[in-house]
């Protein structure tokens, strides 16, 4: 069985944030789709990127800007 057919509608998936955006919108999609504020996302991938290396999380992102769908 189809998953939209037992929810009788598509499954919720993060998408660029069209109003929340920066660069391309990816922390501020993330935000849209936890619920949350976009300050705080961005905070914490800053964290992230300082933790464990600008290189990583810079690839991660423009990893994510290519995955994730846009947003309307």
């Amino acid at each position: 069985m189809d998953v939209r057919q037992y929810y009788g509608q598509s499954p919720r998936r993060p998408c660029l944030s069209a109003r929340n955006r920066k660069i391309f919108g990816v922390c501020g999609g993330l935000a849209e789709y936890y619920d949350i504020s976009p300050a705080a996302i961005r905070l914490s991938w800053l964290v992230i990127m300082i933790l464990t290396g600008v290189v990583p999380g810079i690839v991660a992102y423009l990893a994510a800007a290519i995955v994730m769908p846009k947003g309307v």
